[in-house]
């Protein structure tokens, strides 16, 4: 694939690293001299301009480009190189950084964005996913088809751990695609048991407001019910 990075700094050449290991064209655009270390990424083309200019998006060779990634350290400029990409050039797939947790609310497609990437919320994320079980903690949300992946831990006694795949009940449109166990990811089948201390990986459709509660209600182990009152 052929991606187009906007912005050098740390974020963007570490981007760009991963992407040449897997083979891709990547382009890095930056207006900042200093952020020029052609030497760190010597396999990246790379372009000294501003990219919210449209002209420098074209001659950067936007307009081919399967994939833009907006990674500067301004959030207004990430948007406005979103909009061009996606308006301007029709570029496929556009992904932003967010800076500002504040600003994740304009991180749409109403600006040219489909995949919103914000450094915080992923490590609030990583945090919670880390100390909690049986709470289903938010990951990633995929805009353009209103879905988010949740991670779900199964708790020490959870009724679902000892059950196969298949008969557990989850919420309408919620899908199962993975399931972590032992520090190893598992494709999961019908067949499979599940065991405590499983981490699921789990689309959940963002418009099911009731779906949280269910999963985490599914997954934890009923109160026992209270004893009788007294006469």
């Amino acid at each position: 694939m052929r991606i187009v990075i906007a912005g050098a700094g740390s974020v963007g050449r570490f981007v760009a690293l991963e992407l040449l290991e897997h083979s891709h064209e990547v382009t890095l655009i930056d207006n900042q001299p200093d952020q020029m270390r052609v030497a760190s990424v010597a396999d990246a083309d790379w372009v000294l301009a501003d990219a919210c200019s449209p002209e420098v998006l074209a001659d950067a060779g936007v307009r081919e480009a399967d994939v833009l990634v907006a990674a500067t350290g301004d959030d207004k400029a990430n948007l406005v190189i979103s909009l061009l990409a996606k308006a301007e050039f029709g570029v496929p797939r556009v992904l932003a950084r967010i800076n500002n947790p504040k600003n994740e609310w304009l991180f749409d497609a109403s600006w040219g964005v489909d995949v919103p990437v914000s450094t915080p919320r992923i490590m609030t994320a990583l945090v919670e996913e880390a100390v909690s079980e049986g709470t289903p903690i938010r990951l990633f949300t995929f805009n353009g088809a209103d879905v988010s992946m949740y991670a779900l831990v199964l708790p020490s006694d959870s009724p679902l751990a000892g059950h196969r795949v298949e008969d557990v009940a989850l919420p309408g449109r919620t899908v199962l695609t993975a399931l972590l166990r032992d520090g190893r990811p598992i494709t999961p089948s019908l067949d499979d048991v599940l065991e405590a201390g499983d981490e699921l990986l789990l689309l959940v459709p963002d418009d099911d407001a009731g779906a949280l509660g269910r999963l985490a209600r599914l997954v934890t182990p009923t109160p026992p019910e209270s004893g009788a009152s007294r006469a």
